[in-house]
């Protein structure tokens, strides 16, 4: 089912899912960084140690994911909706097989946290390869999305 949407909410709409999805990827570095940070705790000591223990990374990097992941899936629900309600259909490509991508990558990434607070470090190494590639998947789909957003441009300029 098509919902009519009005065309200046239409173009609002349009463009919520790319700004959404670029905040995210700011966020995936960001939190990626803060994961660094509590990673560093395990190869310092002394006063550096207690100092890195007291910023609570271990808790920001948590809270970060937990946002992440469901950013992640709103996003891509929303890009699938909003794509479906345009166009009547969804375009199978390179875009839409990377946002599916992440979303699992991203589950599986958060799926791995009661291991970690187990101190397992196979899991902690799968945790930060899967994480490193969902960046490279993401930035991926970032160059994808932004072709999307161009031809948008396109015909907005178009109609005006």
């Amino acid at each position: 089912m098509i919902i009519p949407i009005s065309e200046p909410l239409k173009t609002v709409v349009d463009f919520i899912h790319p700004i959404l999805m670029l905040l995210t990827l700011i966020l995936a570095l960001y939190a990626g960084y803060i994961g660094w940070q509590y990673r560093r705790i395990r190869s310092t000591e002394g006063e550096e140690k207690k100092a890195l223990i007291s910023k609570r990374y271990n808790v920001l990097h948590h809270q970060l994911g937990s946002v992440f992941l469901v950013l992640m899936a709103a996003g891509a629900i929303g890009g699938i909706a909003a794509t479906y309600n345009a166009n009547g259909k969804l375009f199978v490509g390179a875009h839409l097989i990377a946002g599916l991508s992440l979303v699992f990558l991203a589950a599986l990434s958060a799926a791995l946290a009661p291991l970690l607070q187990q101190g397992k470090d196979w899991a902690r190494s799968i945790h930060i390869a899967v994480n490193t590639i969902l960046v490279g998947v993401f930035a991926w789909q970032t160059l994808t999305g932004f072709q999307i957003v161009q031809r948008l441009l396109a015909q907005l300029a178009k109609a005006a």
